[in-house]
This record gives structure tokens, sequence and C-alpha cells, in this order.
């Protein structure tokens, strides 16, 4: 396993990867980094470690919807992806940040 260097939110890590993972890696990295930036950009939560929380629930909640979703059409594809814009991502968003400033429940 072989290791290499990657930036995140402008902060250097050295990951371990596995031979012939190196792209996909680089390719998760990116979408963690972007994720991280686009919350820390709205400019609403400061601390790393909340946005880091932010962040990877958008991506798990994205997955999570992607894995749920029926097949869809071939033609209709390219339609299927709501992505961080669907209003229920958006509600969840704001449920989290308002767990995350306040007591901790999403409730």
């Amino acid at each position: 396993m072989k290791q290499i260097e990657v930036q995140i939110m402008g902060q250097s890590y050295l990951l371990g990867c596995p031979d012939g993972g190196e792209a996909q890696l680089r390719e998760a990295v990116e979408r963690v980094d972007a994720a991280m930036c686009k919350i820390r950009d709205a400019g609403k939560v400061k601390a790393r470690d909340r946005i880091a929380v932010l962040a990877s629930l958008n991506l798990a909640f994205d997955l999570v919807q992607r894995e749920a979703a029926p097949a869809p059409a071939p033609a209709a594809a390219a339609d299927a992806d709501a992505g961080p814009d669907d209003p229920r991502a958006s509600q969840l968003i704001q449920r989290l940040d308002q767990a995350l400033a306040g007591d901790g429940h999403l409730l």
C-alpha cells in the first residue's frame, strides 16, 4: 500500500492508498474538498469539525438517495440526479446545522 498526499480545505493529509486505487481516492478527496469548501464558503459554519460532519452527512445522504432510488430509464438518467439542491436535502442540512449549533438533537 502506498501513501499519497492530498489537500482538503487547504490542509495536507497523508493517506494510505491501495494498489490501483489512486484515481478513485483522488476523486473521493475532490468530492470531500468541494463539499467542505461549499459549506465553509456559505459562511454559516466556521468550525472545521462541524464542516466535516455536515459535508460527510451530505455526501452520505446523496449516496443513500441514489441507492434507494429505482434505476432510471436510460433516457431519464440525466434528469434523475437531484443532488444537493433537492429540497429534502436542504431541509436535512438545515436540521443537521441546527442540531450541531444547539444541543445535538435532530428532532
